[in-house]
């Protein structure tokens, strides 16, 4: 339930529950919680009792897990009768981004001088686009002046 707690995280948690509840009103509290805790537990897997006997036989291996949603993909993806083990192993994305990287890469540098003469007969050349990062024209401030007694 709390897996990502460390040590100075409860330990921290403990000294605020000192603090606020004082020792000796302590041990009650943790009482409490750990018997709320324990009647919520009670309390879902019952409730999950009466699913499965409302749901009727055909569901008996039915299993609430399944309901989450990463649990649900991991279970439908890890079966093979989709055939997804063979599109898994059929894409590299690896050797796919370096084939892309290749390409944007060799692209800038042939047409590094005529990519700003061609920009607009890009796509009707060869289908290539120029993915190049070209230099603002101006850098000049466009802001009016700031009026001191307006404000």
């Amino acid at each position: 339930m709390f897996n990502d707690i460390g040590p100075m995280e409860l330990l921290t948690i403990i000294v605020i529950a000192v603090l606020v509840f004082g020792p000796d009103k302590l041990p009650k509290v943790i009482q409490d919680v750990t018997r709320t805790i324990r009647k919520i537990r009670e309390f879902s897997e019952s409730a999950k009792q009466d699913i499965r006997s409302e749901l009727g036989p055909e569901f008996k291996d039915f299993d609430f897990e399944d309901l989450n949603p990463k649990a649900f993909l991991r279970k439908q993806l890890g079966n093979d009768d989709l055939g997804l083990q063979e599109i898994r192993n059929g894409f590299d994305l690896k050797k796919e981004m370096a084939e892309l990287t290749d390409a944007v890469n060799g692209h800038d540098t042939r047409s590094s001088s005529s990519s700003s003469d061609s920009a607009a007969a890009a796509p009707s050349a060869g289908g290539k686009i120029d993915m190049t990062k070209k230099p603002e024209e101006s850098e000049k401030d466009d802001r009016p002046p700031f009026d001191f007694d307006a404000t």
